[in-house]
């Protein structure tokens, strides 16, 4: 539980109050996963992040920037934001939560289902950490690391991209999000959460050029999920599948309508 609340001016205070804190210390964006159980912090010191200006969203030389610490709504409501990470922020069916979530806190926080994170691996976002790196988001996630973000960068933010969240309802947890994008150069990536302990990308599927039938049957074969309340592991194995052959085929229409 929280017992003090910091409110640094500039990102240095706050890495420098991390520092003096360390692990008794957490990085406090919109409150929507450390004030809520599963994961409700027990950290003694909060280090709120409102007052450093990370919500801007531009597009510079053709690469979108997106700052950290803009909420979920914000980010539906702005134009430059692509169609399918559009579609992925309204995964997070309460419009009260998407007011209160931010990029960051999906991306960091380690809770069951992680939504956004297929269409971002697949848009190939990297994310910029305070300490000056630069890194792709599926590094930073292999890694599990807890830096303190300051923006995600799409590269090539308009692609062509499709994604999906199976569910037993609009408000259920989900039982797999998956999400397809074609590059410019026709390029298949998939990714998927759901399906393992963290989101993953399908890179050796990805490397084989298939569709229909033999890209269900790949898919299926490549992941190997846990049975638990969203299914059995031979249902998550079937519909990620269908639904990734499903996603590719959205990727190639919007191709043709171009």
């Amino acid at each position: 539980m929280i017992e003090q609340f910091f409110w640094p001016e500039s990102v240095k205070q706050a890495l420098e109050l991390k520092r003096q804190f360390q692990d008794e210390a957490v990085y406090f964006g919109g409150g929507s996963k450390l004030n809520a159980t599963p994961t409700k912090t027990t950290k003694k010191f909060g280090i709120a992040l409102s007052k450093l200006g990370l919500d801007k969203v531009s597009l510079q030389q053709g690469k979108l920037h997106i700052g950290s610490q803009a909420t979920l709504q914000r980010l539906i409501d702005t134009p430059l934001i692509p169609d399918a990470l559009r579609n992925a922020l309204g995964f997070i069916y309460s419009r009260h939560l998407r007011n209160q979530a931010t990029l960051a806190g999906e991306i960091v926080a380690k809770q069951k289902e992680r939504v956004l994170l297929p269409v971002l691996l697949v848009l190939d976002a990297l994310v910029v950490t305070a300490a000056g790196e630069t890194l792709s988001l599926e590094e930073y996630l292999d890694n599990d690391r807890d830096d303190l973000l300051l923006e995600v960068i799409l590269p090539d933010p308009y692609q062509n991209c499709s994604t999906r969240k199976i569910a037993r309802s609009a408000a259920g947890l989900a039982v797999i999000t998956a999400a397809v994008a074609t590059g410019s150069n026709g390029e298949m990536k998939i990714a998927l959460d759901g399906v393992s302990e963290r989101a993953i990308r399908l890179r050796d599927v990805e490397s084989r050029g298939l569709s229909d039938d033999e890209l269900e049957k790949a898919v299926s074969d490549a992941i190997s999920p846990r049975a638990d309340i969203g299914g059995s592991e031979a249902y998550k194995r079937y519909i990620a599948g269908v639904v990734v052959a499903e996603l590719l085929a959205d990727c190639q229409q919007m191709s043709e309508e171009k």
